[in-house]
């Protein structure tokens, strides 16, 4: 076994090399769900076989190990340091930007998609509005998991600026295209999108999270409709406590709960930590806050979302029930960027991570898997 794997089993992670197939099998007799789902799992390396493939290393969250599949991907979109193509995750569904220019949809990281037969969605050239920019991305959501045949399936596209971009892939009715909005409000200008299923929106939180815009995918236009939230049940902090969270760089997320239909606004606190020989800087988790939105607008500041695991990273961020999946810790957070992993527990608001470079740095939601 590679020194790559060894360095990841003395993590505590295993590494038996498993099939796709046997992968899906032992996995679903652990599933309470009525459909057969994969668990949820973070993109861990490929482990390099010949050429420009690897065989893609998954950790399940309801084992916390580390699984080698026989599935072989492009090393690019998980070990290649110089390209950094990977620009966001939705679904399962890796999105790359390459020198080319042409985003693409790629499913080529989901540990139950086909690697004979990977499907890569090249979408319409980005158009850039007056006074914006397309070639840093902040985030990508979809509104359904099958934008190569559903035909309703929309991709957002939020870039870091005004500019907000919409396009439907399958779409038969007109040739595919761009629908760029140009967001007025800058309060919006770095956040991230993500599309709630509940509301059939796609929604952003504004910087400090008191604001959110809603656009509607079918018809988005410059006039979003807005909430605001009233923050309640606020935490006392110590002033030390205090002091280090202003010292923090801050980023807000909305993250919906498919199993319980409740909505939820997180604010991540990460502080530098280390300056790398190359001058980028490392940054660590230092506090998390958790507020449940309600429908009168009060985001009520929270330490219990009952037996919910949420995973935030650079993919759309979700929910799962700990309950459907046997070994998942409830009121529990996970957490990857691209200079740490970990997660916060958010009952004693304890926060366990480690310094861990990863260029692919997603969760991959659970697959539903079909049986041959």
């Amino acid at each position: 076994m590679s020194l790559l794997l060894r360095r990841f089993s003395s993590l505590g992670l295993g590494k038996p090399p498993v099939s796709v197939r046997s992968f899906l099998l032992l996995h679903s007799k652990a599933i309470s769900t009525s459909l057969v789902q994969t668990p949820p799992c973070k993109i861990i390396v490929a482990e390099s076989c010949g050429g420009d493939l690897g065989k893609l290393v998954v950790m399940n969250f309801n084992e916390l190990k580390c699984t080698e599949l026989e599935k072989k991907v492009p090393l690019e979109l998980v070990n290649d340091e110089d390209a950094k193509i990977t620009i966001g995750a939705s679904h399962g569904w890796i999105a790359t930007l390459k020198e080319d220019g042409i985003l693409r949809l790629q499913d080529d990281l989901n540990p139950v998609a086909s690697d004979t037969y990977p499907k890569r969605i090249p979408l319409p050239p980005l158009v850039t509005l007056p006074h914006c920019q397309t070639n840093i991305i902040t985030n990508v959501s979809m509104s359904s998991s099958s934008p190569e045949n559903d035909e309703d399936c929309v991709v957002a596209v939020k870039f870091l600026g005004p500019q907000l971009s919409f396009c439907k892939p399958a779409a038969k009715s007109s040739k595919p295209g761009w629908t760029n909005i140009k967001i007025e409000n800058p309060c919006f200008y770095s956040s991230r999108v993500m599309f709630s299923k509940k509301d059939n929106m796609f929604r952003i939180p504004g910087s400090g999270g008191h604001l959110i815009g809603s656009w509607d995918p079918y018809k988005p236009s410059k006039n979003p409709t807005f909430q605001r939230l009233r923050f309640t049940n606020m935490p006392k902090l110590t002033k030390a406590k205090q002091n280090l969270m202003d010292m923090c760089c801050r980023s807000e997320h909305l993250v919906e709960s498919l199993p319980t239909g409740e909505t939820f606004l997180v604010k991540w606190y990460k502080k530098t930590t280390k300056i790398a020989k190359s001058g980028i800087a490392r940054m660590r988790t230092k506090a998390l806050m958790v507020f449940k939105i309600d429908d009168e607008g009060n985001a009520v500041y929270t330490h219990d979302i009952g037996h919910l695991n949420m995973f935030l990273s650079m993919s759309e961020p979700f929910c799962v029930s700990a309950t459907s999946f046997p070994g998942l810790y409830a009121n529990y957070v996970a957490i990857i960027d691209f200079d740490e992993s970990g997660y916060v527990i958010l009952e004693s608001c304890s926060i366990k991570s480690s310094s861990s470079r990863c260029w692919a740095p997603y969760h991959i939601p659970p697959q539903n898997i079909v049986e041959s």
